[in-house]
């Protein structure tokens, strides 16, 4: 069982890091709110003919639905913090922000789902999270925490850290209680229907078939691989351990950067190395002993 969860959380480490690539295009062309409708609403068509029986489990529990409601607010809203933190503040201090999630996501499920890690795997996940703060750094300076609470966009992105990790959280404790296609289900719908209704409101609604038309490629392709991230990460959370399904996911921060170079033509700095071999050796370790 535990070797099926770490493959899904593979699959989610890799779908997450091409998505991210595509993602980084798609909003460029077509903007933030529509890159997040095209993946909204993907996943809630694609998903449907899955999930319509499992719905009878959410109009028969109230629990399920209140579960379910607080994870798609949790993760409207953090998306929401991430994207004007990144608006406001430079990048190079919000990401190795946005990366306390994982402590954060392994505190919650430790504190309040009473997982039991052994002291190897607390030192392995430290370890992957010390790699992604030095892998998303762009500079030495950038490491100086002192700095990141001085920066613009700093309180901002720690504030999307936190809904991240409830995020993390709350996605595994719901696909465990009703069913991971389920989860990812109806918190893409209420995506597609909070960005849809935003996108109708500021008249942009009428412009996705023309931006359609012209980048249908990387719409698509974004768009599909988000989903499959997010799937196989609720289907790891069901084998394994949020803790260890989420610090392997996570890692695809790491897989990015080495996109960045290789397609970008970016040139990293030694410690962003250091953090890249890192977190793979981390991850690699904390797999085998899983």
């Amino acid at each position: 069982m535990l070797s099926t969860g770490i493959i899904f959380s593979f699959v989610a480490l890799f779908a997450w890091g091409f998505g991210d690539f595509f993602i980084q295009k798609t909003v460029r062309q077509v903007g933030i709110w529509k890159s997040l409708f095209f993946i909204g609403i993907l996943g809630s068509v694609g998903l449907f003919l899955f999930i319509q029986k499992e719905l009878l489990t959410v109009i028969s529990s109230l629990n399920n639905l209140y579960l379910l409601l607080l994870l798609a607010v949790v993760s409207i809203t953090f998306t929401l913090f991430y994207f004007l933190a990144l608006k406001k503040g430079k990048i190079a201090v919000v990401d190795p922000l946005i990366g306390l999630e994982l402590p954060l996501t392994v505190g919650l499920s430790v504190v309040l789902g009473r997982e039991h890690l052994l002291l190897p795997q607390f030192i392995l996940i430290a370890l992957t999270f010390l790699g992604i703060i030095f892998t998303v750094a762009k500079e030495r300076k950038h490491l100086d925490v002192r700095r990141w609470v001085v920066e613009k966009g700093a309180i901002l992105a720690g504030v999307g850290a936190v809904g991240m990790a409830l995020t993390n959280f709350l996605t595994g404790i719901s696909s465990q209680q009703t069913s991971p296609l389920l989860t990812i289900w109806f918190t893409h719908t209420l995506f597609m229907l909070v960005t849809g209704v935003y996108l109708i409101l500021s008249g942009e609604f009428k412009n996705l078939r023309e931006d359609i038309k012209r980048n249908s490629g990387i719409i698509l392709i974004q768009s599909i691989l988000d989903n499959i991230g997010w799937i196989a990460f609720a289907l790891a959370m069901t084998y394994i351990s949020i803790s260890i399904a989420t610090t392997i996911s996570e890692s695809y921060i790491a897989l990015s950067a080495l996109f960045g170079i290789f397609i970008n033509k970016e040139k990293l700095k030694p410690h962003q190395f250091f953090g890249i071999i890192l977190v793979i050796v981390s991850i690699l370790v904390l797999s085998s002993i899983s």
